[in-house]
């Protein structure tokens, strides 16, 4: 069936902007049957179902719309007192003097760039394979052209559990900068990570995060996404989970004029774990959706989804979650909340939250609210000698508390609340 105009058209303009990718061996294969797909799709439109919310049009554009720069100095860096191994990108472009030495204890790290020309290596089993069973039953076609066009990423292969993070961290420099990344990580039996990420990347960011959690492995995922106020960023984690295998994922966004991103979770093993949660903060042109889809395939499996936005000056945020029960999942637990803070009434929240359940014996709920601060909490604060301001913010706090509580490091939990601190601190509130 041929595509609609608008999509073909928004495709091939899309297409033209993009240097051709030479390459050979695995990967070669790899971009062609994404290509494939992304012909098959086509580019969003608006009047799409899973983009009514959000306008894909500065994503499919040619080029990158400029994103000035932001002097974030008056902070350390996130992540600053950890030992990790850091993997430094300057506009999607891998930096090895900024690089830590990629040689890590129970990890071996590659540059995709590197090593995509070989003719056989473990990450073909993993590098658009996840993508690729992520498109049903919704088309993700923004992952499609990643896997298709990414010129570079990391493949990380863990055997046991790392001696330290591993920790990306994304430089923005060029102001019209249109990066696309791609990350592989494959996790071995009894193996253990935590993926640290950090930045604003570039002008327009694309990446792509698969993840094979296997048998009794844990995956720890934590990301940061940079605060210049006029980035774009679309980015999807797929994730696949064996039996009695966790994963857990925490993104805070602060800024930015467009982030989109997305996660695809399946529970294939029994008694599998996979928990998400995000904290978004916005001040006027920000518009941040989060679209999750998870799916419990096997017995005894939990999920949590736990999001929550808070909202000022005509800021949007966006939540599309959905949890799927397939037949036989018996006695899954799914839980999905989301929430926004709207403080003020020019800003807005749009929510879409659903379950498809083919199992009879599950525990699933979710929920979604949407409102303003607590008057009388805010009366009670002011009444015992806080200033107005101090109040609300400890009020906003408390409101993030459930998904920070989703980060299983206190030390890092603990830091992100005091970001949050300083950017309630820098861009105030009304009243």
């Amino acid at each position: 069936m041929a595509l609609p105009k608008a999509k073909e058209d928004a495709l091939q303009a899309r297409l033209a902007g993009l240097p051709a990718l030479s390459g050979k061996g695995w990967l070669a294969a790899a971009r062609g049957e994404a290509l494939a797909r992304l012909d098959a799709m086509g580019l969003p439109v608006r009047r799409d179902e899973y983009w009514r919310y959000t306008d894909p049009a500065s994503l499919n554009a040619p080029e990158a719309p400029v994103a000035h720069r932001f002097d974030a100095s008056d902070e350390a860096p996130p992540f600053d007192g950890m030992d990790r191994l850091k993997v430094v990108f300057v506009d999607g472009v891998f930096d090895p003097k900024a690089s830590d030495d990629l040689t890590l204890a129970g990890v071996t790290i590659e540059r995709l760039a590197e090593a995509g020309s070989k003719d056989i290596h473990w990450a073909q089993g993993t590098y658009g394979i996840l993508e690729a069973r992520g498109q049903t039953p919704v088309a993700r076609p923004f992952a499609a052209l990643n896997t298709a066009h990414a010129t570079d990423g990391v493949l990380i292969h863990v055997t046991a559990r790392a001696a330290k993070p591993v920790s990306l961290i994304y430089v923005h420099q060029s102001e019209t900068s249109d990066a696309i990344l791609h990350h592989c990580v494959k996790l071995d039996p009894g193996a253990e990570l935590t993926l640290l990420e950090n930045g604003p990347a570039a002008a327009r960011f694309s990446k792509v995060l698969e993840v094979e959690v296997a048998d009794g492995a844990r995956f720890h995922h934590i990301r940061l996404q940079g605060r210049d106020h006029e980035r774009r960023a679309v980015t999807h984690v797929f994730a696949r989970l064996g039996t009695r295998s966790e994963m857990r994922s925490f993104t805070l966004t602060a800024n930015g004029r467009l982030t989109r991103n997305e996660a695809v979770v399946e529970l294939t093993g029994t008694e599998g774990r996979a928990h998400l949660a995000g904290a978004a903060v916005g001040d006027g042109e920000f518009h941040h959706d989060d679209t999750v889809f998870i799916t419990h395939a096997a017995e005894a499996c939990e999920s949590r989804q736990v999001f929550k936005k808070v909202l000022m000056n005509g800021a949007t945020g966006v939540f599309q979650g959905k949890i799927l029960v397939k037949p036989g999942a018996q006695k899954t637990d799914g839980y999905q909340i989301s929430q926004s803070l709207l403080l003020d009434e020019d800003s807005q929240f749009l929510a879409k939250p659903e379950l498809e359940i083919y199992a009879d014996d599950v525990k699933c709920s979710h929920g979604s609210t949407s409102g303003a601060i607590d008057e009388t909490a805010l009366f009670y604060l002011q009444s015992r000698g806080l200033p107005r301001r101090t109040a609300q913010a400890l009020l906003v706090l408390a409101f993030l508390a459930e998904a920070i509580q989703e980060i299983a490091d206190e030390d890092i939990a603990e830091d992100i609340r005091a970001r949050l601190e300083r950017w309630l601190a820098r861009h105030g509130t009304k009243g």
